[in-house]
């Protein structure tokens, strides 16, 4: 196990914030959820329960999620293969963590749609969407 490491989370290099970069993306929670409530779930399964999420996207971020010690992956020798994901106890870890952060986004969405509508009211006229 190596030693912790902290850092300058406004630095690009530290380590903290590529760990957060990481785990705050849509698909990572979303996963995070799915995977959380199950010992274990079928790639399509994932699929469905993370709507929008293509194929490639799906297999792209369950690799890294793998790579980085959050998920485990096995394979059943059948035809097709059945591939099944799950947490392992480092990203059971998460779970945690993630659910607050979800909770917190759920009891204030109300107050940031406010403060949204409130700005955009205030917004100069031709103001670029991608800016509001």
């Amino acid at each position: 196990m190596t030693a912790s490491r902290r850092g300058d989370l406004l630095d690009p290099a530290c380590p903290t914030r590529q760990m957060l970069d990481r785990i705050g993306s849509k698909w990572v929670s979303m996963l995070f959820l799915a995977l959380g409530s199950e010992d274990e779930v079928r790639f399509a399964e994932l699929r469905r329960r993370a709507p929008g999420i293509s194929s490639k996207v799906l297999a792209d971020t369950l690799r890294v999620l793998e790579r980085d010690g959050f998920v485990v992956r096995r394979v059943e020798p059948t035809v097709p293969p059945a591939v099944h994901y799950g947490l392992t106890p480092l990203g059971r870890s998460l779970t945690g963590p993630l659910a607050v952060l979800r909770d917190w986004a759920e009891t204030h969405m109300a107050a940031v749609d406010d403060a949204r509508s409130a700005y955009d009211s205030r917004a100069p006229v031709g103001t670029p969407k991608s800016m509001l």
